[in-house]
């Protein structure tokens, strides 16, 4: 067993937050995804307060040795995801960590302080590192704005508390140590890097959010330097992840420091990857 944050964990393998849907994997393949449930704790997808149609399509675009994705964080805000998704996520066998962005220290503390009161939720995620929308990205990537957050939403909650950062920053490692003055339990990362597709042929940009967040192996040596990079400058447990597909690459992210891994991209191709690799990871 693991100790992540007073949460015990079989292994260390997490999903990345909306890289994998539970509940729709649930519906396909019944009591089987319960049974051989491939991660060790739950991410949820961003939860925002109010409901999300997510962006136009065209939303994925792959590019070579990864995923270029535009979703834009579809979601049924706080009161839809508490009221039909929390319960059956719920039904898991493992802890939830729920993930939540607002653009705002005051709407980041509403979601947080509604997750706070419900017992099902292990853990909560800040998402300040999104590319495909403009919410949460400017706290992410200044230290001080991430600090003040981070502080004003540690009042709101007891359950460790989680940031999951920006890569797109000058400094990761500042924006890492602003979270953990500002009283983080953990912080998260990689997630996306800003990327753009154009059409062929044209000088029009593919996706229906003109930019996305590029993912997949295409960025896994980013996520090896930033995670080193960010053990250097903090004592806080972290989750690395970032093109993540074998036991190997699982093994690279937690020498360069990180103490849990988590898997996103390649579980569209595999859904079972997670289990895969967490059974060779030692």
């Amino acid at each position: 067993m693991i100790d992540f944050c007073g949460i015990e964990l079989a292994h260390p393998v997490i999903n990345g937050s909306g890289t994998f849907d539970a509940i729709a994997a649930r519906r396909v393949f019944g009591e089987q995804l319960v049974e051989r449930f491939p991660f060790s704790a739950f991410v949820s997808k961003t939860i925002t307060l109010s409901p999300r149609p997510g962006n136009p399509a065209p939303r994925l675009w792959e590019a070579p040795a990864g995923l270029i994705n535009s979703i834009g964080l579809p979601n049924k805000g706080l009161s839809g995801y508490l009221a039909e998704d929390l319960p059956q996520l719920a039904q898991l066998p493992v802890p939830l960590i729920t993930n939540v962005m607002g653009s705002t220290a005051q709407e980041f503390c509403e979601l947080v302080a509604a997750c706070e009161r419900r017992p099902e939720i292990a853990a909560i995620e800040l998402n300040v590192s999104c590319p495909n929308v403009k919410t949460g990205l400017d706290i992410g990537s200044d230290p001080r704005q991430l600090e003040a957050v981070t502080q004003a939403v540690r009042g709101q909650t007891g359950k460790p508390l989680i940031i999951k950062l920006t890569p797109n920053t000058a400094d990761v490692a500042a924006c890492a140590a602003a979270a953990e003055r500002g009283g983080a339990d953990a912080v998260s990362l990689i997630n996306t890097l800003r990327a753009m597709a154009l059409a062929p042929g044209s000088d029009r940009p593919w996706l229906g959010g003109r930019t996305g967040g590029l993912s997949g192996p295409a960025i896994r040596a980013v996520a090896l330097a930033q995670v080193a990079a960010v053990r250097g400058a903090v004592a806080l447990p972290i989750i690395g992840m970032g093109g993540v597909q074998s036991p190997a690459h699982a093994r690279d992210l937690l020498r360069a420091g990180a103490d849990l891994v988590a898997v996103g991209t390649e579980s569209f191709r595999d859904p079972a990857a997670a289990a895969r690799i967490a059974a060779e990871i030692y």
